[in-house]
């Protein structure tokens, strides 16, 4: 995943066309200086970073929201997730606070899990707790290797430098943060085992958000996003690397909404200062509009479910 794009004879990343109209974003989650040069697909619709910033590595400080410290549960607490787990894979009710993602890839709690992009590893502590055993987290940007239980394995490096196969890849919100989607699905393709799944969540160029203020799109997320695929980008590319492509879930929330009302204002995102401008009445409302563009393929993110074929 670390191979260097060819900054003179790329096209689309996703589709291939060479057809690219090209805008210029600010950094404006905490305000640093900067202007990046980015490229909307004409044909498919997908956003890419023409050129990533040398310095790329400085966009991600100690604040930024992947690298806060672990949240730990005590005992008792993990009794309770692993019974509110099984209730939900079994009837679909008492949804876990990590996801509803997990009752569609779930299939044995010893199965090989790795997540992409795992920042200090909540997630895969959220899944031990509710009674994953065998799971590994990759990120080349966490200060160092670290176990964090028994069956838990953060490691320090890109996943294209992980060894063995395992059973179901999961990036939650790091596509995105990768240059070359290509070569992350081809990676993500040889280390799944036949009939494996990989699971994709990312902000989506479909958004009406992204139509209607352009620039000012908190999903943009100047230059840490350094592409941003559209649903039919995805797919082809999906397709080409081998995938089936099973189905495409919208998921977006309220912070689209939120969010991008914050960087037009010129406001850094932070949430305890931007929510209480709302009342209780404007905040549903807008959760009531998500939900609504997630309905009509309109949400500003979605989850991808993928399946490598048995025999490929």
């Amino acid at each position: 995943m670390k191979t260097p794009i060819d900054q003179n004879q790329v096209g689309c990343r996703f589709c291939g066309s060479k057809d690219q109209k090209e805008f210029v974003a600010q950094e404006r989650m905490f305000r640093l200086p900067g202007s990046f040069l980015y490229q909307e697909c004409l044909t498919c619709g997908s956003i890419q970073l023409k050129k990533s910033p040398e310095n790329l590595g400085s966009f991600y400080p100690e604040q930024y929201y992947s690298f806060l410290d672990l949240q730990a549960s005590p005992n008792w607490k993990k009794v309770l997730k692993k019974i509110r787990l099984k209730i939900f894979l079994a009837a679909g009710i008492l949804s876990p606070s990590y996801g509803y993602w997990l009752g569609k890839v779930h299939r044995r709690f010893d199965q090989k899990i790795a997540d992409i992009g795992c920042g200090n590893g909540q997630l895969l502590y959220e899944l031990h707790a509710s009674g994953y055993t065998n799971l590994s987290g990759f990120d080349p940007f966490i200060p160092e290797n670290k176990r964090l239980d028994e069956g838990i394995h953060l490691y320090k490096m890109s996943f294209d430098q992980a060894e063995g196969l395992y059973d179901l890849i999961m990036m939650h919100h790091s596509f995105e943060h990768l240059e070359d989607p290509r070569q992350v699905l081809s990676t993500c393709f040889e280390k799944l085992n036949p009939g494996g799944q990989l699971l994709i969540r990312c902000p989506v160029a479909d958004a009406e958000v992204w139509k209607e203020k352009r620039e000012y799109w908190v999903q943009l997320d100047a230059p840490r996003h350094l592409i941003i695929p559209s649903v039919s980008g995805l797919g082809i590319l999906a397709d080409q690397t081998g995938f089936t492509l099973e189905e495409v879930e919208f998921d977006s929330d309220a912070f689209q909404f939120w969010g991008t009302e914050a960087y037009e204002r010129n406001q850094p995102l932070d949430p305890q200062q931007i929510l209480p401008v709302y009342t209780s009445k404007e905040l549903k409302e807008m959760k009531q509009k998500a939900l609504l563009f997630n309905q009509e393929g309109k949400g500003d993110q979605a989850c991808f479910y993928l399946t490598k074929p048995i025999k490929s």
